[in-house]
Order: structure tokens, then sequence, then C-alpha cells
């Protein structure tokens, strides 16, 4: 977090430093999405395929959402920072994949500046949110397993929420300084944008300005963050999964399967966004292709993931939804619908 802050003031220095950034003449009021993919039929078997995406990538996270702040599982901090993270994966997928499903069913696949730059920076707002959301579940399961006895008095109610606006200020100083940035840097022209959403490396491609620095930064801001955060996820899982050694059979397969679920969700964040953003603007790779695992497919696997790997959700979903079809939403007595006292009060 600290780097992330760093690279933040870096940022900032650079144009401080560099005041003819902000005095470079804009001759682009907007951008033409190249085809995206072969030719319309193509393009429009896509649009079918994201549309299904979409709505699932909705429903499921909506299904986990509700489960969670209607059930006793909002009281644990596992579950209170999953349901920030499928928050977070409907805001990330709702600011990417309505747009490209327009521009697929479009013939001119066209975005205003304005609205370019807007998508830019509120995609990096979500993706440097959940990242430190994704942070803050590891720390958890760290401490719930590693330091068990001191679990309750560590993973608070304020060092929970604490942790959850820091993911904000953090996301926010990082796509703020990305605008900033974008915002100083000349389009001149052409203005056909290889990808299917605005995003720093593509934009890139388009300034009619030397870039060498500027790559410096955006990849110290995004790629190296992306790299030693993931190191640090790693490192914090390795540790976790070393002292399962002392627990019992249950409790291991019990931790082993909720350490699986984070772990795969890491992974299907982690490494496409390593590849995108550590090589620089100019190089010939498939970043089309590879950032939608990480703004469609991994979105709509996150509940998957956590269902059906987790018995506990599976139960609480039972609970919850069956509760609702049956008694038409009068809230029933029984035992597991009394909200226990927050543990952490």
């Amino acid at each position: 977090m600290f780097c992330v802050i760093c690279d933040e003031l870096s940022v900032c220095w650079l144009c401080w430093t560099h005041p003819n950034l902000m005095e470079n003449q804009n001759n682009v009021t907007e951008f033409v999405f190249m085809r995206l993919w072969g030719n319309k039929q193509t393009e429009l078997l896509f649009l079918f395929l994201f549309l299904l995406c979409y709505l699932t990538v909705l429903m499921g996270n909506c299904v986990v959402l509700l489960t969670i702040t209607c059930s006793h599982l909002l009281q644990q901090p596992m579950y209170y920072f999953l349901g920030h993270l499928s928050l977070m994966d409907l805001f990330y997928t709702s600011s990417v994949v309505p747009r490209l499903m327009r521009d697929l069913a479009a013939a001119r696949k066209n975005i205003s500046y304005n609205n370019c730059m807007t998508q830019l920076f509120t995609a990096h707002l979500m993706a440097g949110v959940e990242i430190l959301i994704l942070v803050s579940m590891a720390f958890d399961r760290y401490v719930a397993i590693v330091k068990p006895l001191h679990y309750l008095v560590i993973m608070n109610r304020q060092r929970c929420t604490m942790l959850v606006i820091m993911a904000w200020v953090v996301g926010f100083g990082h796509s703020i300084a990305l605008l900033l940035v974008m915002l100083s840097l000349p389009f001149c022209g052409p203005h056909q944008i290889d990808h299917y959403l605005c995003d720093v490396k593509p934009l890139l491609k388009l300034v009619c300005s030397d870039i060498h620095l500027v790559n410096i930064f955006m990849i110290a801001n995004s790629g190296v963050v992306v790299i030693v955060v993931f190191l640090v996820l790693v490192i914090s899982y390795i540790i976790i999964l070393y002292s399962l050694r002392t627990h019992s059979s249950v409790g291991r397969r019990k931790a082993l399967s909720t350490c699986s679920s984070h772990i795969m969700v890491v992974v299907l964040f982690f490494v496409p966004c390593i590849y995108i953003y550590v090589l620089p603007a100019g190089n010939e790779n498939k970043d089309k292709e590879i950032s939608v695992s990480y703004t469609v497919i991994a979105p709509m696997l996150n509940p998957l993931i956590y269902t059906l790997r987790n018995e506990e959700m599976k139960i609480a979903m039972r609970k919850v939804w069956c509760c609702q079809l049956l008694l038409s939403g009068i809230r029933p007595q029984n035992d597991w619908m009394q909200k226990p006292e927050w543990p952490w009060s």
C-alpha cells in the first residue's frame, strides 16, 4: 500500500516538474474502436455471448451480495469482504460490458473524449478497490489460521471497515493520478483504438509525442504495483498452507477449501493484469483478448468459486432464498435467522 501511495506522488511530481505536459493541444474530440473481432457475424455472436456473461455476472453477484447481507454471514469478516468484492465485480463489469455490447451491435463504434476518460477512471477505480479487497481477504485468512486466538481482536469491526475505506482511498488516488496524466497528453490523431475499452496502453499508442517517460511511470503505477501485490498474496498463502500442518484433518480440509477458492480468484484476476500492464505500450500483444479474462470471465466465475466450494455459503443461500420464497417476505423467528451479536462490537 505504501508503494501505491509513493507511485501516486511520483506521478503528481511528474506533472509538477513538467508543466509543458499540461499545455498540450488536444485535437481529438472522440475515439473510434476498430472492428473488435472478425466480421459482423462474428461480432453478433460475441454480442450474444457477452450478454449471457453479463447476465450471469449480475445474477451471480447479486445472489451472493443479498445472501450475505440478509443472513448471519455479514457478521463474519471473510463474508463482509466477500460482499464488497461482489459489489466491485458488479460495478467493474458494468463500467465495461454494456458499452462493449453496444459497440458490437453498432455500425460505428465511437466514444467521445470525455466518456473515454470517464471509462478509464471508473474501470481503474473499481479494479484498484477490488485488488485491495482481495488483499484484505488474504489478511483475514492469514489471521484466522495463523493467529486464531487473536482473530476477533485483530479483525474487529473498526479494522475491517478501515481496510475497506483504505481500499477506496488508494483506488481513487491511483485512478485520479492516471486520469490527470492522460488528460495532459496530446491526442492529435489517428483516433482509432485497437481495443474494446479505453485503457492506458491503447490510448498511449495514439499520443503524438514522446511517451517514453510516461511509459515508465505507467508501468510503475500499474504493472509494478500489481506484481508486488500478487507476490505478497502468494507469500501469504504459502505461509497459511504451511501453518496448516498443526491443524486437525477437519480444520485442514475446511481451511484448504476456503483458501483454494481465494487462490483461484487471485490467479484469475492478477495473472492477466500482470501480462497487460508490465509490457510497455507499443508492443504487439494480445491485450484485447486477454483483458476479457479480468473484465468479464473473473467477475462471472467469482460467485461460482465462492459458493460451490463453500458449504457455509451454500447453507446460507438455501435458508435465505427458501425463506423468501416460502414465507413471502415474512421474517421467520428461527435461530438461524436471528441476527447474532456482531463479534466485532
